[in-house]
């Protein structure tokens, strides 16, 4: 399998396929046991969890289906948590988080709590706080599966947005309908891909 930068590519295949290992290894969250991953021309293999972490952090968001936002932290809070880890003063990792809370469409919302916020809402904080630290690419597994058809398109069209900037995005779904959203469909069967189909908005 080959991704290319700046590709907006959908995982799909049968519950137990292998479609959340496969993000978890692409994640530097699992290790492999037979082949090769190759990101940014390094091959990724057997890292340490130091090593590992940087490279996270260099190169990938996650998002979640269950968004996994901080309960007692604010929209606000929450987007800014990850520049707090990388030990960004608080004036300048606030403005930052504003800025996106502002690009998903959620200024007006940072004071909010989480059980303030809808599914869609949550969903797009939690874009927001994968997006803050700037990676290269975008895991998002099942972003659409807690929210309804509506809201998933809304979602999806913020995730083709950000992908216009360059990001390359992988995304796990059930859902045909979210995966012919995106430019290419791999599928997998029983830990393999066995098909691999170009949309039609490519």
């Amino acid at each position: 399998m080959d991704i290319k930068e700046g590709e907006m590519v959908s995982i799909m295949g049968s519950s137990g396929s292998g479609k959340s290992t496969l993000l978890n290894i692409i994640g530097m969250l699992d290790n492999y046991d037979e082949g090769s991953y190759t990101l940014d021309n390094k091959i990724i293999k057997d890292l340490s969890e130091t090593k590992a972490a940087q490279y996270r952090n260099k190169f990938l968001g996650f998002v979640f289906q269950s968004f996994n936002l901080i309960s007692f932290k604010n929209a606000l809070e929450n987007v800014a948590l990850p520049l707090y880890y990388q030990k960004v003063k608080r004036k300048e990792r606030n403005a930052l988080a504003m800025e996106y809370l502002e690009k998903v469409g959620l200024a007006d919302w940072a004071e909010h709590m989480p059980n303030e916020l809808s599914g869609g809402q949550k969903q797009r904080v939690a874009i927001a706080r994968a997006l803050i630290t700037r990676p290269k690419v975008l895991l998002a597994d099942e972003p659409t599966g807690a929210l309804d058809s509506t809201t998933s398109y809304e979602v999806m069209e913020l995730l083709r947005e950000i992908n216009k900037e360059g990001i390359t995005m992988i995304i796990v779904t059930h859902e045909n309908d979210i995966a012919a959203k995106t430019d290419r469909i791999i599928r997998l069967k029983d830990g393999q891909i066995i098909k691999s189909e170009v949309t039609a908005n490519v």
